[in-house]
């Protein structure tokens, strides 16, 4: 079996409140050099051996991925 391991994120110049409310917290946590936070997904999963990559592309693109407003890569490990 291939894991395969998909992450997601925002797009540059998305506005991203999730990441801009855990980058405020983590200031008042006293964590004053964290910047840029963007908060993402990540999906992973099995498949059978073999040449994957195709297959994941056309996952991430018909489902698990809102090419509007998210870019991703995944790895795939055998």
């Amino acid at each position: 079996m291939a894991r395969v391991k998909v992450f997601v994120y925002p797009k540059k110049g998305v506005l991203d409140p999730q990441g801009k409310t855990v980058e405020s917290a983590l200031h008042t946590l006293g964590y004053k050099k964290a910047s840029n936070v963007r908060i993402g997904k990540y999906i992973e999963m099995e498949l059978p051996d073999g040449d994957n990559k195709k297959m994941v592309d056309e996952m991430c693109r018909k489902l698990l991925v809102n090419s509007v407003i998210e870019d991703y890569h995944f790895e795939v490990a055998a």
